[in-house]
């Protein structure tokens, strides 16, 4: 059987999962479950796992714009050690075949740490090109075979997904959808668990909906994998 590479990422300060710790992280608890069972019917694949809650990603400053800009062969050795830990970002997201990434929302976007983490690899000459010639100038890398990307989120109110009342104001989804399909990873599949805040019967209703739905997408995605 083929060995298929997950590429896990949390993105919550909260460093427990609810339903296993007090004021644990929904979204944790969402990335965790879509693992576990992937795992359970693919023990051999192979997870890389990254904790920005713990060790966020450094945020892009004027060196690494220099540094990234300059061409290969002529940087400095210290424009290597800028770029170093963006290497190894997107040297990760080359060698995925699933990336999940479990995330909340803040202010209803993503967190500063998952736009730090896009920042370093959404990357000129790396991960896309330009080409001006093109309609659209904008030249993905990433595009050479399928990756998949799973983005588990969670809200602390309601109605954020496709015609729901707030789903103008949900800038987390469509924002990082629109960076990874910038670099060539166009196939996005998305699951949200609502009402944080409310908690009660309202939010396990979410959080029952949303476990199934990713019990799910596992089968589906382990299909299209089996299938080639």
């Amino acid at each position: 059987m083929t060995t298929t590479t997950l590429l896990h990422i949390d993105a919550s300060p909260r460093s427990g999962r609810s339903g296993a710790v007090v004021h644990g992280s929904h979204s944790r608890r969402l990335s965790h479950h879509f693992v576990s069972t992937w795992q359970a019917a693919r023990p051999h694949d192979e997870v890389i796992y990254r904790d920005f809650g713990i060790a966020p990603p450094q945020a892009v400053t004027g060196d690494w714009i220099h540094s990234a800009y300059t061409p290969a062969e002529a940087r400095e050795p210290w424009m290597h050690d800028v770029l170093a830990e963006s290497d190894t970002f997107i040297a990760e997201l080359r060698r995925a075949d699933v990336i999940v990434m479990g995330t909340p929302m803040y202010n209803y976007s993503a967190p500063a740490t998952v736009k730090a983490w896009i920042d370093n690899i959404v990357r000129v000459g790396e991960t896309f090109d330009m080409d001006p010639s093109l309609d659209d100038p904008y030249v993905p890398l990433l595009a050479e075979r399928p990756r998949r990307t799973v983005l588990l989120t969670a809200h602390g109110s309601s109605g954020f997904g496709p015609g729901g009342m707030q789903a103008h104001l949900n800038f987390l989804v469509p924002g990082v959808k629109a960076a990874l399909g910038l670099v060539g990873l166009r196939e996005v599949h998305d699951i949200a668990v609502e009402h944080a805040e409310d908690r009660g019967d309202l939010l396990e209703r979410s959080m029952a909906e949303a476990l199934s739905g990713i019990e799910q997408l596992v089968r589906d995605l382990q299909g299209k994998v089996q299938a080639g």
